[in-house]
């Protein structure tokens, strides 16, 4: 599987990976075979800048948008943290937060975003995991969505 041709299928550009925003780590191996991500906002170094909620500053569609970028920053620490995305043998579970107003209940539709192009990049077999996705009152820096991924790996 060539993950790089199928970035450029899909006109995506692997951004930086995101710098840690606290006391914590990107990409926790535990186990034989399993990573846990933290989560990951929609910002991009230099880029475009998400700030708001689902429902006041942003529409589903800007949601499912955000919610791809957020996957695209998960794949940049996978990239970074364990040397390649080759080592990605499949998507475990998937955990989208949204943050909205009292009165947005698609918090699944915008996970899509983020489901949809682990997808494309993987195949339905490797990129299609188990997910939850809540709705919150705010979110770190007022970014719009979080995502966080537990993923199984191939060994070094």
């Amino acid at each position: 599987m060539d993950l790089d041709a199928a970035l450029a299928k899909y006109d995506l550009i692997m951004p930086q990976a995101p710098a840690k925003g606290g006391v914590y780590t990107p990409a926790r191996e535990f186990g034989e075979s399993l990573v846990f991500l933290s989560g990951c906002g929609p910002n991009f170094a230099g880029g475009t800048v998400f700030a708001g909620k689902l429902g006041r500053e942003y529409t589903l569609e800007q949601g499912q948008d955000a919610a791809r970028r957020c996957a695209l920053n998960l794949l940049a620490v996978i990239r970074r943290d364990l040397g390649c995305l080759c080592r990605v043998k499949r998507i475990v579970k998937m955990l989208a937060i949204v943050a909205c107003t009292d009165d947005f209940y698609d918090h699944p539709k915008v996970a899509n975003g983020a489901s949809q192009l682990l997808v494309d990049i993987f195949g339905d077999e490797i990129g299609l995991g188990a997910r939850s996705a809540i709705g919150t009152n705010a979110l770190p820096g007022n970014i719009p969505v979080e995502i966080e991924l537990l993923i199984e790996v191939n060994p070094k």
